[in-house]
């Protein structure tokens, strides 16, 4: 009578992961049809080898801190142990792999970490030229070299992207507006387009 009993408990959890198995196939079918901005938001950014994730957006995509201060964990749990911490609001930081309401991310040293979806904001933002520690970029009126010198923006400042046009980005660094190249930009891909 026990072996019965527990044949009939091993059927009834096997249904019922069958059951839980379908209704996430169904789901992430169904999510077809809600993926197609994402598809347009990906054919953007000009490079087809990019994912949609559970969320719907596209894999990778870049978007900022929400918070002044954000724990980076080992794994997509508050229990695993924290890696490092965050201490600066609006840094770019790109999303790579989801997982339920967590989101691994990369920041621009190649640093990857898990952080919870709400410390993230969809604002773009942009370090300026990182890898060129003490230098200044210069910041035009227009997008192109003719455009007139405004500023020039010291290496690691983060700017607010306004817009990007594939190859010029109009950003605002504290009081200053203006355009720097895109190439010069960490938070934003080559040749994507960016529109407030």
């Amino acid at each position: 009578m026990r072996r019965i009993g527990s044949v009939t408990m091993a059927v009834s959890c096997l249904a019922i992961a069958l059951a839980t198995a379908y209704a996430l196939f169904s789901k992430r079918n169904s999510s077809v049809a809600t993926a197609e901005p994402a598809a347009e938001m990906t054919a953007s950014l000009g490079r087809p080898d990019i994912v949609v994730g559970a969320s719907g957006l596209p894999l990778p995509r870049f978007v900022s801190l929400k918070a002044d201060k954000v724990n980076v964990r080992r794994g997509p749990a508050s229990e695993h142990q924290v890696a490092w911490v965050f201490q600066r609001r609006g840094l770019p930081v790109e999303i790579v792999a989801e997982f339920e309401n967590w989101r691994r991310i990369r920041d621009n040293d190649g640093e990857e970490g898990w952080v919870y979806q709400s410390m993230l904001a969809g604002k773009r933002t942009a370090l300026v030229a990182p890898w060129r520690r003490g230098d200044a970029i210069p910041m035009y009126s227009a997008a192109g070299l003719e455009g007139g010198l405004i500023a020039k923006v010291g290496s690691g400042v983060v700017a607010e992207i306004e817009s990007c046009s594939g190859t010029w980005c109009q950003v605002a660094v504290g009081n200053y507006k203006g355009w720097i190249e895109q190439t010069m930009l960490w938070g934003v891909y080559p040749n994507e387009k960016v529109n407030d």
